[in-house]
């Protein structure tokens, strides 16, 4: 019975030596675990082993990538903001357009700073609004300049940004620390965004090589030397490096460099008379000394004087204010750009109906004259003539002073004062008499070359002297003769 237990102690002792004893853990001992396993079939062999197993808390917290690479790799998307601003109304003005300078307005615009973009709206309202596909004024800051400048506007706090396109914007904000807020984060997304895109390279058409950066554009000496040492590449930079972008940097030198050009542009261009002789400047018809144009038409009077006399005799000898009322300034001046242009001209054209149109124009011809159709020298002549009390001896004096006209003044007077005398026939219908004629003519027709004297006594006198001829044209020019 003895001998029984004892082998049932040693049995049961055998079995309990197989069951695993609960793990003891002190606070020094908590990380390392045993771990004892047991087959689960009588053919395998028995055997333990020995594990560190590290508690989730315990493990090193690995930092979060921010390269793109692992990004897309690991598909986490990352949505931080660039930097903390909000968007905020800015003065913003944009003076130049790819190189082409433009008429500065400014213009307040909900400004928002993105991690490569400056975007404008009108205001807050459209950002919130705007729809996928609209329209915006996007800034690309990637190879971009800005710098605070003082010298394009008068306003306090501006800095401009220039883009690698050669546009350029002003900022300004009323506030101090906005601008300057505004300002080191603008800059610190140039900084960012061109350090991201590879210091903004540039690609030589039709290769795979790059070329190295200019020294005006952030990055430079980011080429490789082999580049460098390439004189194709080096003849590129010269080409590159006076395009629009190297100007829009608007430094002092420049500057000096337009003005250098600008002025051997000057010295070297042709002169008038040169240009004349090529055809491209023709002479003028308007404003031209009357001389020089009846001696290019080969005539003693002026073709424009006769054509428009010959339509007023045609059409508007009855017209009610003829000579006195003034056309359509805008239709004068169509007809005579028309005639400057030497182009044919037809007074019976629909559009020259209005017949003021045409007595407006010739009177804009007398008084557009460097030199009056009364010359300059004969002006104090006349006035002493028409002192004359004697009406023969003046008539004789007048006729006499006309007739020591060069030839194409006579002439051309004695057209005009005939077709006047004509008109005076229809005074009834037209309203006009002596005059008025000579208050519309006398003023157009002569004119003292210094105005010492009283103007309004020099305009008595030309009034007088016109209105006298008027009345004597057929004894002054002898149309009884005729």
């Amino acid at each position: 019975m003895a001998g029984t237990r004892i082998t049932n102690l040693q049995t049961a002792s055998k079995q309990s030596a197989l069951i695993p004893r609960p793990q003891q853990t002190t606070a020094g001992q908590g990380v390392v675990q045993l771990r004892i396993k047991t087959s689960q079939t009588s053919g395998d062999r028995l055997s333990q082993s020995k594990s560190m197993v590290l508690q989730e808390s315990d493990l090193p917290q690995k930092p979060i990538s921010r390269h793109r690479r692992n990004q897309s790799q690991h598909n986490v998307a990352v949505l931080e903001p660039f930097m903390e601003l909000k968007g905020e109304n800015l003065n913003v003005a944009k003076i130049s357009d790819s190189g082409k300078k433009q008429k500065k307005n400014w213009t307040s615009m909900w400004t928002v700073l993105t991690s490569d973009q400056l975007l404008f709206y009108k205001d807050r309202q459209q950002e919130a609004s705007l729809k996928p596909g609209g329209k915006i004024d996007m800034v690309q800051l990637c190879g971009a300049l800005i710098e605070w400048t003082t010298e394009k506007t008068s306003r306090k706090n501006v800095f401009q940004v220039t883009t690698n396109t050669g546009s350029e914007y002003l900022l300004q904000a009323d506030s101090c620390s906005t601008a300057h807020k505004w300002f080191d984060g603008v800059k610190k997304a140039v900084d960012s965004s061109t350090k991201a895109d590879g210091g903004f390279p540039l690609r030589k058409s039709n290769s795979t090589d790059y070329l190295p950066r200019h020294s005006s554009l952030p990055g430079y000496g980011s080429a490789s030397p082999s580049a460098k040492r390439n004189p194709v590449n080096r003849r590129s930079i010269n080409m590159f490096g006076s395009s629009k972008l190297k100007h829009s940097a608007s430094d002092s030198a420049d500057k000096n460099g337009v003005k250098n050009r600008l002025k051997k542009f000057i010295i070297r261009r042709p002169s008038m008379k040169t240009l004349q002789e090529k055809g491209l400047i023709k002479d003028r018809v308007f404003g031209c000394h009357l001389l020089t144009l009846c001696q290019r038409e080969g005539t003693t009077i002026p073709k424009f004087v006769q054509v428009c006399v010959e339509a007023v005799d045609k059409r508007g000898l009855e017209v009610d204010g003829i000579y006195r009322v003034s056309g359509n300034l805008a239709t004068i001046q169509k007809l005579r750009f028309i005639v400057d242009q030497e182009e044919e001209l037809d007074l019976d054209n629909s559009q020259w109906e209005d017949i003021h149109v045409v007595t407006g124009a010739l009177k804009m011809f007398f008084r557009e004259l460097p030199e009056p159709l009364f010359p300059f020298r004969f002006f104090q002549a006349f006035v002493e003539a028409v002192k004359i009390k004697d009406s023969k001896q003046k008539t004789q004096a007048v006729k006499k002073l006309i007739q020591q006209l060069p030839k194409p003044n006579q002439d051309t007077i004695k057209l005009l004062f005939s077709h006047l005398h004509r008109l005076l026939k229809f005074s009834r219908q037209n309203l006009m008499s002596t005059q008025s004629i000579g208050i519309v003519f006398g003023p157009t027709l002569m004119w003292p070359e210094l105005d010492a004297g009283n103007m309004a006594v020099n305009m008595v006198y030309q009034n007088q002297i016109v209105e006298f001829i008027l009345i004597e044209t057929q004894e002054i020019f002898d149309l009884n003769r005729n």
